[in-house]
């Protein structure tokens, strides 16, 4: 249901629900469940109680539907398909370059004369078609083609060095493999190579989050399917017959 929700406002317009790339329910909803405990923990401290935490993959699409699902409750506006452009704010959206694609963020009039200045086309402000947000919004299309035709004349990293230094918002588009190979990335140290004792050296992906005094670290790789089940059992005072037994009845 919830991710029905997140469909219906993914994808381009008329062409039907999209699903996401990656399990947004799932994840979001083992944060968000994270995120509880701490909130419960840190109130255990006042009061010395403890107290059930519960959230759900329903509840986190819900509010992960975020400003979608304001529109909503404070507008009753049903929010459709935009495609790669931002619901409410153009031009915004993936433009195609001459080898490949890119973000381009623009919201506020300043940015909006900014942009235009970049691209060479001082006259846009003052056309009465693009001159306010939502007449922007009302001709998206239009605007979008003639921006277009102009991001196509040059690479990505053209326009993102351009667009960045004049302070409009705007990124390249990685794949996977780009993504892992930019500075920044490597920088962070998103990837991180252990041994394994099965598979060799193999690299992961490192935490999403750095504490300056206990930075999380990758010792070893996870270990293999049962390696610490003797280890487990007998910490929890079974005997090597016990635990015998249990593997000869395929308990374990």
């Amino acid at each position: 249901q919830g991710m029905g929700g997140l469909m219906s406002i993914t994808g381009a317009p008329g062409e039907g629900p999209m699903r996401v790339g990656i399990p947004v329910a799932d994840l979001t909803a083992g944060i968000f469940a994270s995120q509880g405990i701490m909130v419960a923990l840190l109130e255990r401290e006042a009061s010395g109680k403890g107290q059930w935490v519960h959230t759900s993959l329903l509840q986190a699409q819900i509010f992960m539907l975020d400003f979608q699902a304001s529109r909503w409750t404070m507008s009753g506006e049903v929010a459709k398909q935009a495609g790669n452009n931002h619901p409410t704010s153009i031009p915004t959206g993936v433009f195609k370059t001459s080898d490949g694609y890119m973000n381009i963020a623009v919201s506020g009039e300043k940015i909006w004369t900014r942009f235009c200045a970049v691209i060479g086309r001082e006259d846009l402000p003052d056309n009465p078609d693009y001159k306010t947000a939502p007449s922007r919004s009302e001709n998206r299309d239009t605007l979008n083609a003639i921006i277009q035709d102009v991001i196509l004349t040059e690479t990505t990293k053209h326009w993102v060095d351009l667009f960045n230094k004049e302070g409009v918002p705007a990124g390249p588009i990685n794949t996977i493999d780009q993504t892992f190979a930019d500075p920044q990335v490597q920088h962070l140290g998103m990837q991180k190579t252990v041994h394994s004792e099965e598979h060799g050296d193999i690299d992961l992906v490192a935490q999403p989050i750095t504490l300056s005094r206990t930075p999380s670290t990758f010792a070893a790789a996870p270990p293999a399917y049962g390696e610490h089940t003797d280890e487990i059992l007998t910490g929890l005072g079974m005997s090597a017959e016990e635990i015998q037994s249990l593997r000869d009845r395929q308990v374990i």
